[in-house]
């Protein structure tokens, strides 16, 4: 990834689009801390990923391309799990998991294993875990893949939902230029690890 510089609003989707390879992943990884920059800074909610990584976290979720899912436990069970990491009061987790299932369309699956799930349940399980301490900003690597029509299009919904409605800021990655325009306020183009054109769909259909 080379000479990257883009900025994203609160409530804006801002979606990288380009196809295996061109370094998509590679940039969430970096603004995780997950890979080193080997020059440059970013900053999230103005905290220094090189400096203050812990501090990125707490403002950051994270749904990453492969599913980090246990399965034999449960999505009530996952959900349980991640609060805690996230230092989520005891007392309060059964109604943040609670909201988060219903939110994702997932009540009826709570407390089935995550081996019975579906591909299109298991990315609405790893979105609901990147939404838990409600951070500021979500990244998420390839939300739909997996997903069929219907499912690809609930998940779209509460992306929507996340930055028109809460005013959340969501990075997406994605090779759909179909997904981009649904969500995105704007998009970049990523080729061999450099940004080539930024701007809205709309104008860079035009």
């Amino acid at each position: 990834v080379k000479r990257t510089c883009v900025g994203v609003k609160q409530g804006e989707c801002f979606g990288l689009l380009g196809v295996n390879g061109s370094g998509k992943t590679t940039t969430f990884k970096m603004l995780t801390g997950e890979v080193s920059m080997t020059d440059g800074n970013a900053s999230i909610n103005n905290f220094s990923v090189i400096k203050q990584l812990n501090k990125v976290h707490q403002n950051l979720g994270y749904c990453p391309q492969f599913d980090a899912l246990d399965s034999l436990l449960t999505a009530r069970e996952h959900l349980y799990l991640y609060a805690r990491l996230r230092g989520i009061k005891k007392k309060n987790i059964s109604y943040i998991a609670d909201c988060l299932l219903k939110r994702l369309g997932l009540t009826l699956w709570a407390d089935r294993p995550v081996k019975q799930y579906s591909g299109g349940n298991k990315r609405k399980l790893s979105t609901a875990i990147s939404l838990i301490g409600n951070p500021s900003i979500i990244f998420m690597d390839e939300p739909t893949t997996g997903m069929d029509v219907r499912a690809k299009r609930f998940l779209w919904n509460c992306i929507l939902t996340l930055t028109r409605k809460d005013h959340k800021s969501v990075v997406i990655t994605s090779h759909s230029m179909e997904e981009c325009e649904t969500l995105c306020n704007r998009l970049v183009i990523m080729v061999n690890g450099k940004f080539k054109c930024l701007g809205s769909v709309q104008h860079l259909k035009a």
